[in-house]
């Protein structure tokens, strides 16, 4: 039996509830697919992926193995949004997932602060240099994407010129120190360490007279216990809609700016509480997924 995932609502199917309804569909993505990948294993397994869009960039991506016979055996399916622009440019590791052929990806990006942890999109190039042996890949870099299924828009916080600027130079300062205390600096650490307790001793402050949303500009954090989901605060960049094909549903589809990091969110028109604009901010949980660019004429 195949189980509805939780973010296919995200790409406009919010009301699919039938499991036969289910099947048919994703039945369609396989016979009518607008891209096929196959890749054959070192074990002699034929590997499969079969995506369909049902609005520009968003799509369903059904994934499996080929048998004896040559038959397709469905083995997982994922809502995917293929995402725009260039999230990162830092080294990109990837770990298997334990039940299933999926993979994780794993980004230390100095503009976060932590290691980001997402749902790989594109696993046939991966699985492909892993076969022959081509790892670790060089010269790689990052877009990542995100579905929602719950969303708040809010107001920008006022700024001025001047403080926009000042934010600007305190980023690239901060990012400076990051990259210092990765590498072991002893007086960088020490500066980060001192700035995040006069950061809390303010913040500790001001709350208790001002709105945590006027104090915090932007985050990104982790959310409940899936490696893969966040929290983030982030201000909307970009702002397009989509309607998917089949059930007609209205998707926004967000590119957002949180914590440095620019990346686009799809979300469903029912599941966003306030209207979207350049200039707001979007607040809300994600699935964060990716896809690594490798070099030109790889794989």
């Amino acid at each position: 039996m195949k189980y509805l995932h939780k973010f296919m609502r995200a790409i406009g199917f919010s009301k699919l509830e039938s499991h036969k309804r289910l099947q048919e569909l994703l039945a369609e993505v396989v016979i009518n697919a607008d891209r096929r990948s196959v890749l054959k294993g070192k074990n002699d397994t034929l590997s499969g992926e079969f995506c369909k869009d049902f609005a520009n960039g968003i799509g369903i991506a059904v994934c499996g193995e080929f048998d004896d016979d040559e038959r397709f055996i469905y083995e997982y399916y994922y809502p995917y949004l293929e995402g725009t622009g260039i999230t990162s440019c830092e080294d990109v590791s990837v770990e298997r997932h334990a039940e299933k052929e999926s993979y994780a990806g794993v980004c230390d990006d100095i503009k976060v602060g932590m290691s980001l942890i997402f749902y790989l999109k594109n696993k046939i190039p991966y699985m492909r240099a892993m076969v022959e042996d081509l790892l670790p890949v060089r010269g790689t870099t990052l877009t990542l994407s995100a579905l929602s299924v719950s969303g708040t828009i809010l107001l920008p916080i006022q700024k001025n010129e001047q403080q926009v600027q000042q934010g600007k130079q305190n980023s690239a300062t901060r990012s400076s120190l990051m990259a210092a205390a990765r590498k072991g600096d002893e007086d960088a650490i020490e500066t980060l360490t001192l700035e995040d307790m006069d950061m809390y001793t303010t913040i500790s402050r001001r709350i208790q007279k001002e709105d945590v949303f006027s104090l915090v500009d932007t985050y990104f954090m982790p959310y409940g216990v899936e490696c893969d989901q966040y929290s983030v605060l982030g201000e909307i960049m970009a702002v397009r809609q989509l309607t998917n094909q089949i059930t007609g549903e209205k998707i926004f589809i967000l590119t957002i700016c949180s914590n440095e990091l620019t990346f686009d969110v799809s979300i469903n028109i029912i599941d966003i509480y306030g209207e979207p604009q350049v200039g707001r901010r979007f607040k809300g949980t994600i699935w964060l997924q990716g896809s690594i660019n490798f070099p030109e004429g790889f794989a």
